[in-house]
């Protein structure tokens, strides 16, 4: 006669086996950025650099650059060349 624990193991095997047989439909995405929303983060910044800036900053010129190409200029609020396209001169 099969003992209890050995009918158990069994029936556990088979569910093993038959679990791992199961066909997998899998469709990987490659994330460039780790998971990041590049485009996302430029807004942010964007929207960074209107608090820090006011009026001198042209929030709506930078978030539609952002847009425009993709997130592929962050600006950085402390690094004036790559926002001094959406600095304006106030009177």
């Amino acid at each position: 006669m099969v003992s209890g624990k050995a009918l158990f193991l069994g029936v556990c095997l088979l569910v093993f086996v038959v679990v791992n047989n199961a066909p997998v439909k899998a469709s990987p995405q490659i994330e460039l950025m780790g998971g990041y929303d590049i485009i996302g983060i430029c807004i942010t910044n964007c929207a960074q650099c209107k608090k820090m800036y006011g009026a001198f900053f042209e929030g709506h010129l930078c978030a539609e650059a952002c847009v425009q190409f993709k997130g592929k200029t962050i600006p950085d609020c402390e690094d004036l060349s790559s926002i001094a396209p959406f600095l304006n001169k106030m009177n």
